[in-house]
């Protein structure tokens, strides 16, 4: 049955299209499965995969037309590289939490075992989950209208780009079973900036302290805090991840207001 209804449907683009049309004959609805990404882009995915759902990741699609998730190394290497993390708290891979700098006035995202991206300025959570669009359409469009999903443009303001440091290792502690992450600087060119606030320009490493969290998944799902250290020192930033506690949400409180 289904070898004939793929031959009824020429005129659609894709396997995709043509098993769906196939499905529908069956009258069998689609089970949407979270964390199964089924996104058609190429070019770099950091947009999408420094603001993951909160949802397990499961699978990622088409890893032949998207750049190394890792910059400076091959495919290969980089999903072998992200399994690295993986094998230290599997279901915290690639999970997002939001926090800030309130005497810097810096907004921190971290993707846990991919990205620490840091930015001048507050962003509102909001804005934060939401991907940037860093990656191009199946087509190779700029087009924003080609998502199933809301996204963000890449901000071209130079004061308003984000500071990229990536995962270089992570390791367990096992005295406190809490995973160490070293996140470093990915360094490109960029335009100057005139604006006197405090810059994530001299960073060179992040680290991101953890509890392994394998019961992620039987709990309701929440995304993690984050708590920014004040103190930065040899050019590094601490970053704590972990589960809020009660009444903490991810909010910018100025020490102005305080």
């Amino acid at each position: 049955m289904q070898d004939k209804c793929i031959h009824r449907y020429p005129a659609l683009y894709g396997s995709d299209d043509r098993i769906q049309a196939c499905m529908a004959e069956l009258g069998v609805p689609l089970t949407r499965e979270l964390g199964f990404h089924q996104y058609d882009v190429v070019g770099d995915i950091l947009g999408l995969l420094g603001a993951h759902p909160v949802t397990p990741l499961v699978s990622l699609h088409h890893l032949d037309v998207v750049n190394p998730i890792y910059p400076g190394m091959k495919r290969a290497k980089a999903l072998a590289h992200m399994l690295e993390a993986a094998n230290e708290d599997s279901a915290s891979l690639m999970q997002q939490s939001i926090c800030y700098d309130s005497t810097r006035y810096w907004s921190i995202t971290v993707s846990w075992g991919y990205a620490v991206q840091i930015l001048r300025g507050v962003m509102s959570p909001r804005e934060l989950e939401m991907p940037s669009r860093t990656f191009f359409s199946w087509h190779k469009r700029a087009d924003y209208t080609a998502y199933a999903f809301n996204t963000r443009p890449v901000e071209r303001h130079p004061c308003q780009r984000p500071f990229v440091f990536y995962m270089y290792k992570t390791k367990t502690e096992p005295e406190t079973n809490q995973t160490v992450g070293l996140y470093y600087r990915h360094r490109t060119r960029s335009r100057y900036c005139r604006w006197k606030m405090a810059s994530p320009e001299k960073l060179d490493f992040v680290v991101v302290i953890k509890p392994r969290d394998e019961d992620r998944w039987l709990k309701a799902p929440r995304r993690d805090c984050c708590r920014a250290f004040p103190k930065i020192k040899n050019n590094t930033m601490i970053l704590y991840v972990g589960n809020c506690k009660d009444g903490e949400i991810s909010e910018f409180q100025s020490k102005k207001l305080l």
